[in-house]
């Protein structure tokens, strides 16, 4: 409720009429849209994995790619949204493919900057896996710098972050590189 009234008074101090028909209910949608936009707050790893992590004696590379990602600029409240690719090296431990996007989505779920997301996903999955290393890149695009300020709509921030085999060994992270940007 406390950010639906907020809402209506943003509405009114930007000169415009909360009680004008079209804006009725923004106010209650704005609500239910930030409570889903910022939902990430309110999950842990541990649930999302839900025992989904499974003894497996695989030790190359495991890449989920183009996973689809939208988020929240903490400086302006304006989206970012982009792809995100995942890869990490087991060590004797998998995680359900499925549990990767959702880890990507509950960190993306919060006011973010692409720099910390991309570490939170490879760091998470470095204390859930302990694996032989960790890749995660992010390119994406942030509204913020697309309909304001420097209004430059085809910029695309890269972020990455490797852990482990990923940092120490050039060829592995060549390989993984390689994958992402395989069509």
């Amino acid at each position: 409720m406390k950010i639906e009234n907020l809402t209506r008074e943003l509405l009114a101090a930007i000169g415009e009429d909360p009680k004008r028909q079209g804006l009725k209910k923004t106010p209650r949608r704005v609500e239910a849209s930030y409570q889903y936009l910022t939902s990430g707050y309110k999950k842990k790893a541990s649930a999302i994995l839900n025992g989904a992590i499974f003894d497996e004696k695989y030790d190359d590379m495991v890449l989920v790619k183009n996973i689809d990602l939208f988020s929240l600029c903490e400086h302006h409240l304006l989206p970012f949204y982009g792809k995100c690719h995942v890869a990490y090296i087991p060590n004797g431990k998998i995680i359900g493919l499925s549990k990767i996007p959702r880890i990507v989505d509950m960190f993306a779920r919060r006011l973010q900057v692409q720099e910390r997301l991309t570490n939170q996903i490879a760091h998470c999955l470095k204390e859930t896996l302990a694996p032989l290393g960790v890749a995660v890149v992010i390119e994406a695009l942030h509204l913020c710098m697309a309909m304001r300020g420097v209004e430059k709509q085809n910029s695309i921030c890269v972020t990455s972050a490797m852990l482990g085999a990923f940092r120490s060994d050039r060829a592995t992270r060549s390989e993984s590189m390689n994958l992402v940007n395989r069509k």
